[in-house]
């Protein structure tokens, strides 16, 4: 272009040769270039204009979705690890829980066990007394009933009547040589 315009500088009827080579009518294209200028002015400021800035807005919550869409990945990511750890102690506690409550039973089984074991040597121990008791009465009436057997019998081979003096007596004899 530079060329061209020194070129027409140097030699004045290069234009017009090459207006008339193109069929280049200069007023007509003054208009067209001021129309076209024009519609440019009037496509920027009313159609182009708006459009971009809409496109802008859309860029810019387009850009804040992508930043919102990272920031929540982030949350989340944070709140699985958040939930894993929580998870895990729930874990670790419950297992030491189970463990508390399995030494917590036992120790109490023991417990009931040795207690089980005292009140079951208690009631031997009763029993034990008891037919220790049973068995003194026992032998006490035992004891009475050779006595007066012995008495009885006594009585009958000798022919007499036997006082209670006597009959003590030989109770008390008969059971000394029993009991020998």
């Amino acid at each position: 272009m530079t060329t061209l315009l020194a070129a027409a500088a140097e030699n004045p009827g290069v234009l017009e040769n090459i207006s008339k080579t193109f069929g280049l009518n200069w007023p007509f294209f003054i208009a067209q270039v001021v129309n076209f200028a024009l519609v440019i002015f009037v496509l920027k400021k009313f159609a182009f204009g708006p459009i971009q800035v809409m496109l802008e807005q859309r860029r810019s919550r387009i850009a804040e979705g992508e930043a919102n869409l990272v920031r929540i990945q982030k949350q989340l990511a944070d709140s699985e690890a958040n939930t894993a750890a929580a998870i895990a102690k729930a874990n670790e506690d419950a297992a030491r829980l189970i463990n508390e409550a399995k030494t917590s039973a036992a120790a109490l089984s023991e417990q009931k066990a040795q207690e089980a074991i005292a009140s079951a040597q208690q009631i031997l121990a009763k029993a034990e007394a008891a037919a220790q008791a049973e068995r003194a009465a026992i032998k006490a009436e035992l004891k009475q009933e050779f006595g007066r057997l012995v008495a009885a019998t006594t009585a009958q081979v000798t022919g007499k009547v036997l006082t209670s003096d006597d009959q003590t007596r030989l109770s008390q004899e008969a059971l000394a040589s029993v009991e020998r």
